[in-house]
């Protein structure tokens, strides 16, 4: 966890401390396979309105990880080739090459977004379509105030999750996309997101 940390803390750009201790701030048991998947927790902090600092903040957080997802897809030679072996999970096949991961990241931006009331798609590229999902969700004039929905399958949703997992799912899908890179072709892509 330290050394997630401490890259997730490079890539915002911040002083990363010399000493990094996880601190657990809530605890869920849940029935998915969090090996193949986020869990379906709420914090109770992504419960709270958002001011409009927040907002800003987090939003160009999950805008950059957008970009250097992409950045880092453009980087690969060949998209359509991988060494890695099919694996299921619950949901199917794990994506294995560049262009299955980065269509599967690209596809999860109007997911999330529906599941807190905004109708939004996954045209253009990653960046394209997260940056008009922000714009239709600010046309909402209370979005500020984070509601919480129940989603899909009975999960809970509010604006801050939503921003937490882009984040969270850009992450774990371009550091499979670093490592395939490196086990196909023998390549170091870029590091924009600081994986050690």
């Amino acid at each position: 966890m330290p050394f997630e940390i401490a890259s997730y803390l490079q890539w915002k750009g911040e002083e990363v401390p010399d000493l990094l201790e996880p601190l657990i701030v809530q605890e869920k048991e849940s029935d998915l396979c969090i090996s193949d998947a986020d869990s379906d927790v709420l914090f109770e902090a992504e419960r709270k309105p958002l001011t409009v600092e927040e907002y800003g903040a987090l939003k160009a957080l999950a805008l950059k990880s957008a970009q250097d997802f992409l950045a880092l897809y453009e980087a690969i030679p060949d998209r359509n080739k991988s060494c890695l072996p099919e694996r299921k999970t619950f949901y199917g096949s794990i994506p294995r090459t560049a262009y299955e991961m980065y269509e599967h990241t690209k596809n999860v931006n109007d997911y999330y977004f529906g599941e807190i009331g905004v109708e939004s798609d996954h045209a253009g590229s990653i960046f394209d379509c997260r940056q008009r999902g922000f714009l239709l969700l600010e046309c909402q004039s209370h979005f500020l105030n984070n509601t919480v929905f129940i989603g899909s399958y009975g999960e809970e949703w509010s604006l801050r999750k939503v921003l937490r997992r882009f984040l969270w799912h850009d992450r774990i899908h371009a550091k499979a996309m670093v490592r395939m890179a490196k086990q196909t072709f023998d390549i170091t892509v870029p590091n924009a997101f600081y994986f050690s």
